[in-house]
């Protein structure tokens, strides 16, 4: 689909990959609506793109009912906000917590596209389900249920374009989160990682050529084809990840109630 002059809904667009895309889109001539919990972040990329604002904490229950109204109709829907909760999933449990988590990565894309059917879907999914982590369960979980909704949306919408974007390690704050738990920053320098700004440059060209599906970076697509083989390589290397420490939701750098919220969270036992 052409970019120039599409209204495009980027969401999650404050930091990190949403941000890089929507400056992408807007260079192609998009006319964008972004959305996020940080309004002072969103101001400064209006102020760069012309794009309009819809502040909005998509990890509440009915919040993306309310951006879709607010939002009105749009060409494509880029599904990119979403947050990870590293916890181990037998301390989580079904805390309010993971709820949220699941709320943002799950629940609140297939609200936006229930409410507003767009012609061209774009679902930023994750690596993570291919191969899980210690403490991502709940994210990967999650990321794993809109993966599949994503391959189920594209049978059941043979009109609508459905793109899925699927993320390996990529140089963005929450990857800079998730190098906080001990154990993992010396696992993540062994990683081929991407930079936001090139991701952005790949979406929005599968955009423009009607692909259903970007793996970046591309070195991780045999993952997608052989999991059993990238699983067994995980274990071995997360043996030395540690599981006792803080319980934290990623993605909240720059929203100080996040980050507050985080830093009291504690494993439950």
């Amino acid at each position: 689909m052409e970019i120039q002059g599409r209204r495009i809904l980027v969401t999650g667009a404050s930091s990190g990959i949403g941000h890089a895309l929507a400056l992408e889109l807007a260079s192609r001539g998009a006319r964008l609506a972004v959305t996020a919990r940080s309004v002072d972040k969103l101001e400064e990329l209006a102020a760069a793109t012309g794009a309009e604002v819809y502040p909005a904490d998509l990890s509440i229950r009915g919040a993306a009912a309310d951006l879709a109204a607010r939002v009105g109709p749009v060409d494509i829907l880029v599904n990119n906000a979403g947050a990870g909760l590293a916890a181990p999933v037998a301390t989580i449990g079904d805390d309010d917590e993971a709820r949220a988590a699941f709320e943002l990565n799950y629940w609140s894309p297939l609200a936006l596209i229930h409410a507003l059917t767009p012609p061209m879907i774009v679902n930023v999914t994750s690596l993570a389900p291919v191969t899980p982590w210690p403490l991502s369960g709940g994210y990967a979980a999650a990321k794993a249920a809109l993966s599949v909704a994503t391959e189920t949306l594209r049978m059941e919408l043979p009109d609508t374009q459905v793109v899925e974007v699927v993320p390996g390690p990529v140089d963005t704050p929450v990857q800079a989160e998730v190098r906080l738990i001990p154990g993992s920053a010396r696992v993540l320098d062994k990683l081929p990682t991407g930079s936001a700004d090139r991701l952005a440059r790949r979406i929005a060209t599968a955009i423009e050529r009607d692909r259903i599906r970007v793996v970046f970076p591309r070195i991780y697509y045999p993952a997608l084809a052989l999991p059993t083989v990238g699983r067994r390589i995980l274990r071995v290397l997360a043996r030395n990840v540690r599981t006792d420490d803080t319980v934290f939701r990623t993605g909240s750098q720059g929203d100080a109630a996040s980050i507050a919220a985080r830093e009291s969270w504690r494993p439950r036992r």
